[in-house]
């Protein structure tokens, strides 16, 4: 069972009307220009999904010692927040956000825009690349648009990326999940906020492109899955 966002009638509508504006204006060339961005938490002691943890027991539940059935962890765990990107021809840096720091636009434009369209240029021939982030209010704003306006070659807008997509931003259905997977089987575990921030950074820079250039190419038929899908939900039409 894999875990999805709700979509409505009316995220549904701008999905499908996005996706084949998107599909339309960025050809197999183009799509390998985008550069893909976002953010992601690492937690020290990882929240506990109750519906991947069972106890087996061939008894009552009250006939079970406790411990087995409890895991603790601190209520507010130490966690890291950091921003990046990629594109068919490599990846960027990963950039940790400061520690209490909210991302709005004030931030965003200031401490990780500026990265980011360096990254973007060090990376992509002629700084000929097509900036991409999703839909958080922070990346949406007037600032961050006019900020990208001025700064940029080309980006994707604030009303032309399809909303509650991270199915169509590799960061999103690959490179997190891949490394979430070396992250839990990474030793020795990080202990504090220091180590914390050490080891995502020490698993994404050994990241293969290859991979990652898979991933990129997929972008398209991804679009036309989701507008096969009529702006909904469209893992069950991917062939593997």
């Amino acid at each position: 069972m894999l875990g999805v966002q709700v979509i409505n009638d009316s995220t549904g509508v701008k999905r499908l009307t996005r996706s084949k504006m998107l599909l339309r204006r960025l050809t197999v060339q183009k799509a390998m220009r985008v550069f893909f961005t976002d953010e992601k938490i690492y937690y020290l002691n990882p929240p506990v999904n109750s519906q991947n943890n069972r106890v087996w027991s061939t008894g009552r539940k009250r006939d079970v010692d406790p411990q087995r059935l409890l895991v603790q962890r601190a209520k507010f765990s130490a966690h890291v927040m950091v921003s990046a990107g990629i594109c068919y021809g490599g990846k960027g840096r990963l950039h940790f956000v400061a520690e209490k720091a909210k991302i709005n636009a004030e931030y965003y434009i200031n401490n990780l825009l500026p990265d980011l369209i360096g990254d973007c240029q060090k990376l992509s021939p002629n700084s000929n690349f097509i900036f991409q982030q999703d839909g958080a209010p922070a990346h949406t704003s007037r600032l961050a648009q006019e900020f990208l306006e001025q700064n940029t070659p080309e980006f994707i807008k604030k009303d032309e990326w399809p909303p509650n997509s991270p199915d169509l931003n590799p960061l999103d259905f690959h490179i997190w999940g891949a490394m979430i997977e070396k992250y839990e089987a990474y030793m020795p575990k990080p202990t504090n906020k220091a180590e914390l921030k050490i080891v995502p950074e020490a698993i994404w820079n050994g990241l293969p492109q290859e991979p990652i250039k898979k991933a990129i190419l997929t972008f398209r038929k991804r679009l036309q899955a989701c507008i096969q899908a009529d702006g909904g939900h469209f893992e069950n039409l991917l062939s593997e």
